[in-house]
């Protein structure tokens, strides 16, 4: 008997659907580097609470690193993964959708 093949979009969304993960590893991808509270700053409109929890989860699925410093206070920071920094292209491929898609929009309503 064969095994069924899971599908690469459900895999892919079951990891990074939701409305905030993306959204954390592209804003980590521009910055390099972040600390909890910058992420937050940076991404206005998550809750602290909310933005903790992806986090973890995002740590959890090895698609983010936590580093913590052995410092008072306490610093954290967060980087990508590999496996996230590997999503660049299609990042930058979204990018490109939504600019094309925005044009089109626009040009549409003219």
């Amino acid at each position: 008997m064969e095994k069924t093949k899971t599908c690469p979009v459900s895999t892919f969304t079951k990891m990074l659907g939701g409305k905030w993960k993306l959204n954390i590893i592209n804003t980590i991808r521009k910055n390099d580097k972040l600390r909890f509270g910058k992420l937050h700053l940076l991404i206005s409109t998550i809750s602290r609470k909310v933005l903790s929890d992806q986090l973890k989860e995002l740590e959890k699925d090895n698609l983010i690193i936590r580093t913590q410093f052995p410092e008072i206070p306490p610093r954290v920071e967060y980087s990508l993964t590999e496996a996230s920094i590997n999503l660049y292209s299609v990042f930058n491929e979204i990018e490109n959708w939504s600019d094309t898609f925005i044009q089109l929009k626009q040009n549409s309503r003219v």
